[in-house]
């Protein structure tokens, strides 16, 4: 399963592509779409909503995970970073791809890191669980990506099917990795 895992925003916006293969992870990509923070709202909007279809088509994969809205002081700044989500969204739904939302919280835990912990702990995980050098990922934005990405593929169970096209029950690739990645975390009670 290939996933493109979004950090929104509306100057900078992270993307990352892990995939998982055989039971590993493999990075494919990543960056970060700057666009010109002095251009109105609608006009940075637009350029975000035309260069992540660009990354989309590129990358070609199976989902899309976005980070969810953290709690805000200023209003207006959850409004903005709304805004830019709202474009992820839209960029996904074009494309016909589904799409997750996971809160900041449960994408840090996903990775290994704690509640109390910066974008600096985040991004050390994400190396690690991606073999990556330390200089490689650049801005926050890229490795905050790639851990929405890396949590996706942790929660996969509830996006990969558990009975294959033969009827028989599997245990698909990604539910393994969750079982490896993340052997503390616990699975919402289905109710």
């Amino acid at each position: 399963m290939r996933v493109l895992g979004v950090d929104p925003g509306s100057r900078f916006m992270g993307y990352g592509v892990v995939e998982e293969k055989r039971g590993k992870l493999v990075h494919v990509g990543h960056g970060v779409i700057k666009v010109d923070e002095s251009a109105p709202l609608a006009a940075r909007l637009k350029d975000l909503h035309a260069a992540l279809c660009i990354e989309l088509e590129r990358f070609r994969p199976q989902a899309v995970a976005v980070e969810g809205v953290f709690t805000f002081r200023n209003a207006r700044s959850a409004l903005v970073l709304g805004h830019a989500r709202g474009v992820a969204l839209l960029a996904a739904a074009q494309g016909g791809l589904p799409v997750f939302e996971y809160p900041p919280a449960k994408v840090k835990k996903s990775v290994g890191a704690g509640g109390a912990d910066g974008k600096d702990a985040v991004a050390r995980m994400v190396r690690t669980f991606l073999g990556l050098e330390a200089a490689s990922l650049g801005r926050a934005d890229a490795s905050d990506a790639l851990a929405v990405a890396l949590c996706h593929l942790n929660h996969g169970r509830a996006a990969v099917p558990s009975v294959g096209s033969t009827g028989k029950k599997r245990k698909g690739a990604a539910a393994l990795l969750a079982d490896r990645l993340a052997p503390s975390y616990r699975r919402p009670e289905a109710g």
